[in-house]
């Protein structure tokens, strides 16, 4: 079935995604603006020391939706909001409670991504009439005939490489999917909002996670559950070394993630991490920056993108977290949708509930969440 010629953009209200509204229209396509409102920024205000007043530098804010709306009048495209916020906080956030109350470190923007940002992006631009979306995520999506998959890339820009969100996306997305900065780096595209006239040229990336204000997740578990006339569950416990000896207690699993060091309420001549955290003993784990290190990670719910699926040992370039530079290893297939990657070199504090995406050269072999 041929594609129709109108093209989605998701307009985040950042510069990346206007510049790419900005581009397509440019070249002559024919563009609708998309803006998925996702969470009310002000649900959660003055709840347990949440500030009353978004902070600036949040995504998906009101004054994004307004930069947004403002790019796609300055463009002359059409430009709609489509409330989203029921199934973000079904599919997102409510997850992202789930996974912090249970010892894991969940990671909200590779779940956003696969569950709205993609999916139902692309089922909203089909009832507009449009069969493709464009992001402005920093990726390269090709179709290889030989192959007869669509491969995902990284892209020209490393500093700014966004597969590591992305390893969720199917083939039937990606083959409606186009990421024009995929070939571009930041000064570029923000050189090419200034040539088209963009006001938002110079505006800042967004930094922190969406729904939580000051990157503090204690703070919003307490006012989220409070909100949902419920308590953070009693999951305090013991702090135990490697070797089971008993160090302290703490007051609850949430308030740890493996490879923490600040924040321990136990004392030590050396500096000590947070290696295990244990949910159905209520136990955390702590050690020395060497005991941190593990040789392998398994991975669960495996996407698989450049292949099928995996028939035997593959060397691949392992990611286990966004700032985390690529290490060589062995993955292996495990069962129906799991996979076990064996590192060359020990790497450093591997987080159960984020991801592990791995790359064979440029290209995303696949990924999934680490066990």
């Amino acid at each position: 079935m041929k594609q129709s010629a109108t093209i989605a953009v998701a307009m985040s209200g950042g510069v990346d995604s206007s510049t790419v509204a900005a581009m397509l229209a440019h070249e002559g396509e024919i563009v609708v603006g998309l803006t998925l409102q996702l969470w009310d920024q002000t649900r959660l205000a003055g709840r347990h020391g949440i500030p009353d007043a978004p902070k600036a530098g949040r995504c998906c804010s009101l004054d994004d939706v307004y930069d947004a709306r403002r790019v796609a009048e300055h463009l002359g495209i059409p430009y709609y909001v489509v409330n989203q916020e029921d199934r973000f906080e079904r599919d997102v956030v409510q997850p992202f409670v789930a996974e912090y109350l249970a010892g894991r470190t969940p990671i909200p923007c590779s779940l956003c991504n696969n569950h709205l940002k993609f999916d139902q992006l692309l089922q909203t631009a089909r009832s507009i009439g449009a069969s493709r979306i464009a992001t402005g995520h920093y990726a390269v999506n090709e179709y290889d005939p030989a192959r007869g998959r669509w491969i995902l890339k990284r892209p020209a820009d490393l500093a700014k490489d966004q597969t590591y969100f992305l390893f969720g996306l199917t083939q039937e997305q990606l083959a409606h999917t186009l990421f024009p900065l995929g070939r571009l780096t930041k000064p570029e595209v923000r050189e090419m909002a200034r040539r088209r006239g963009l006001t938002l040229a110079e505006k800042p990336d967004s930094q922190e996670i969406c729904f939580i204000p000051g990157g503090d997740y204690k703070q919003f578990l307490t006012a989220y559950l409070e909100e949902q006339g419920e308590r953070i569950p009693d999951t305090a416990g013991e702090i135990v070394a490697a070797n089971g000896e008993i160090l302290g207690r703490h007051d609850g699993i949430f308030h740890f993630t493996v490879g923490q060091r600040k924040g321990l309420g136990v004392t030590s001549p050396s500096p000590l991490y947070v290696l295990q955290i244990d949910p159905a003993s209520q136990r955390v784990t702590v050690g020395t920056n060497a005991e941190l290190a593990t040789r392998s990670v398994r991975v669960r719910h495996m996407n698989w993108i450049s292949i099928p699926f995996l028939t035997g040992p593959m060397r691949v370039r392992a990611k286990i977290r966004h700032r985390h530079e690529p290490a060589w290893a062995t993955l292996e297939p495990d069962n129906t949708d799991e996979a076990v990657a064996t590192f060359d070199e020990p790497q450093r504090a591997v987080t159960p509930g984020q991801s592990a995406v791995f790359y064979y050269g440029d290209e995303v072999v696949g990924g999934g969440w680490i066990v």
